[in-house]
């Protein structure tokens, strides 16, 4: 097992732990939870051996193996198959064995060294590395490309892949989360659960969390707190701590404050000095209970936007991609991701897109967000749209060298000179104040943005966002570095906007807290996505299933990998697929017929106006569709004007009618109980 006892770590004149204990147990899955800079990766340094105790005692079993997450880049002309094969390094060592021994030309050492080749799993150390390549998104085709050909955030796939080939007893991961899509983080999810070892991982994506640990450590005040049970149940246990400790904070304030009354009453009096020199005493050896002092809660919210067209807008027979690169040969044709594109963005709509990396999420995101021109096809901009855009790298909208304040006076300037200020304060201090609303206060707002830490950046896009009271937000990835407080916070500000949201995220207790509809970029089109994320899920799953189908019958090479991810993919898809018989048997069938009978009297009406209903949503849902796609058709003005009325009239009756449809619902559960 872990130990640490009266631990103690700096980082500089910073103080990581003080005096801090806790125990992890063979096995455990554990995950590591705190505010960023609290010291959740310095403690992973000390694991690692990068960095050592400054005081107390930590013990590791000095015989487990240790695999973690490399944060370099690598720069490499291997193959990623190769590249993943040599994060197996007991296999590298059984190899290296074989060739010393063979040149020794001693037959035992020969022999020896064979059969440790053969039990390292040599025979299929590439069926392994395939399987872990594929399951994190990678194509067939993409197996043998060079590491190098690769995207910073694909190389950082293969970093995960390569220490997940390795052998380990203990498994370190420092958001494993950050540069995965939905179907590879389902994969991940699915191998985690079946890994043997102890495993520590860093995440602020809440429900990866509750998927793969059992164990929560939470390091706050420099110290170390176990609780049994994933995320949210630590969240359960630490809401009733916190209740505990204030209520016996509050008790003991009052015991102090009668014994401080007495004796301030006493004290003087002859006949009472004994009592009040005794609770003296007893006030001095007190163990005094510490006030509550919670972590500030982070908050913000979105202004209301100056007006909400709708829609908001208008794609007709639109293609998205690239143009061609600069210097290429004149009739070079673009690139196109995304083609044939015919929707409409209504006010207060809440989307969520979803689709494989690759397939032109943020292609399309850009593109609405006139960071990129349309190929060809029309996009009618409703009259006042307002655009906060959140880009995939903070760094795309950022200027390294420039301290906040900076940024905050350049878009001032920026937003004027476009006639786009309604309402804002733009004076410096006031500029000040509002970068003190994200935690941007005293030195920090003169600190260069290249120096800041990823979850930083990310405040800052949010606060300049703001800032501008959008009415359209598009946010490609917006959680990658921000903790689960500010991941929080960003959830309620945006189930409070008033506007439209368009999101992409791998947090999918963000789209399931925010979204109320999906599309689905896949195979160069959008389509909408009719289920919620679990039927997304399945979907991934199924779609990997035919993908190895595929695969087997086209003879590629890669089918033994594809084979090798069977059981991961099997097993998640059958997680929840139990069923449960009731073998219970009505004792009286007479009596059971008559209450059958009478229950079916008591819900026939309540049944007849849920059908009444439910014909009426469905001819307003087939109106609705009608409008929408008659909308992408059109660019006349008072066309789209009355149909966007329409519209918005069609989501007020079927809002209506949706309550009421739950009113009947219920009504009826508890009357067939």
């Amino acid at each position: 097992m872990i130990t640490l006892k009266n631990v103690v770590l700096r980082r500089g004149a910073k103080v990581i732990l003080d005096s801090a204990s806790v125990t992890l147990n063979p096995g455990e899955k554990i995950g590591l939870v705190g505010r960023n800079g609290a010291g959740k990766s310095s403690l992973f340094a000390m694991l690692n051996g990068s960095l050592h105790e400054d005081g107390g005692e930590y013990a590791i079993p000095q015989q487990w193996r240790m695999a973690q997450v490399a944060q370099d880049m690598p720069e490499t002309e291997q193959s990623a198959t190769s590249y993943v094969i040599d994060g197996d390094v007991v296999l590298l060592a059984a190899q290296a064995e074989v060739e010393a021994a063979e040149a020794s030309g001693d037959g035992d050492r020969m022999a020896h060294a064979y059969m440790e080749l053969y039990d390292c799993g040599a025979h299929d150390a590439q069926a392994r590395a395939q399987a872990l390549i594929l399951g994190l998104g990678f194509k067939v085709n993409e197996l043998d490309n060079p590491v190098n050909s690769f995207s910073g955030g694909w190389r950082m796939r293969l970093q995960l892949a390569r220490a997940l080939m390795c052998p380990s007893d203990l498994l370190l991961l420092d958001e494993p989360t950050n540069h995965l899509d939905l179907d590879a983080l389902v994969w991940l999810e699915a191998w985690l659960k079946r890994y043997q070892g102890t495993m520590l991982v860093i995440s602020h994506d809440r429900e990866f969390l509750d998927a793969v640990t059992d164990v929560t450590v939470h390091i706050e005040s420099a110290k170390l707190t176990r609780y049994g049970g994933n995320y949210s149940k630590f969240e359960d246990l630490r809401s009733e701590q916190m209740a505990l400790q204030q209520t016996a904070y509050a008790k003991q304030q009052d015991k102090i404050a009668h014994l401080q009354k007495f004796i301030a009453r006493f004290k003087a009096k002859a006949s009472k000095a004994k009592q009040a020199q005794s609770r003296v005493k007893a006030l001095d050896r007190m163990e005094k209970i510490a006030p509550l002092l919670a972590e500030a809660d982070f908050t913000f919210e979105f202004k209301e936007p100056a007006n909400l067209p709708n829609p908001m807008l208008a794609m007709q027979n639109a293609y998205f991609g690239y143009p061609p690169p600069e210097g290429s040969p004149a009739g070079t044709p673009p690139t196109v991701i995304v083609q044939n594109v015919s929707k409409s963005v209504l006010a207060g709509q809440r989307i969520g897109i979803l689709g494989a990396n690759g397939q032109g999420k943020s292609t399309l995101v850009k593109t609405v967000a006139r960071a990129l021109a349309p190929i060809s096809g029309d996009m009618t901009e409703g009259k006042g749209l307002n655009i906060g855009y959140f880009a995939q790298q903070e760094l795309d909208v950022l200027r390294p060298a420039d301290n906040p304040l900076e940024h905050m006076i350049r878009l001032v300037k920026e937003v004027t000179a476009a006639g786009k200020i309604s309402g804002q304060a733009t004076r410096e201090q006031d500029l000040r104040a509002f970068l003190g609303m994200f935690n941007f206060g005293g030195d920090m707002v003169k600190q260069a943005v290249g120096s800041m830490s990823g979850g930083e950046k990310a405040r800052l896009v949010l606060c300049m966002i703001v800032w501008q009271r959008p009415n359209l937000l598009l946010l490609d990835e917006p959680t990658n570095h921000l903790d689960l407080a500010t991941r929080e916070a960003l959830s309620m500000a945006l189930n409070e906007f008033e506007g439209t949201v368009m999101l992409v995220s791998h947090d999918r207790a963000l789209l399931r807290a925010v979204c109320d509809e999906f599309w689905m970029v896949s195979q160069g089109g959008v389509a909408p996505f009719d289920g919620d994320l679990d039927d997304y899920q399945k979907y991934l799953l199924d779609h990997a299933k035919r993908q190895r189908e595929e695969a087997k019958k086209s003879g590629s090479s890669a089918a033994p990998a594809l084979d090798a991810t069977k059981t991961i993919a099997t097993d998640a898809c059958s997680a929840g697929a139990t069923a449960t018989f009731d073998s219970k048997k009505p004792a009286n069938k007479k009596d059971e017929a008559q209450r059958r009978q009478q229950q079916s009297n008591m819900t026939k009406p309540l049944r007849k106006e849920l059908e009444k209903i439910d014909h009426q949503m469905q001819a307003l849902s087939t109106e609705k569709g009608s409008l929408q796609t008659g909308l992408a058709s059109t660019t006349a003005p008072a066309e789209i004007a009355q149909t966007g009325k329409r519209l918005k009239a069609i989501d007020n009756e079927l809002g209506a009618l949706e309550e009421r449809w739950l009113e009947l619902t219920e009504q009826l559960d508890t009357a067939t109980v």
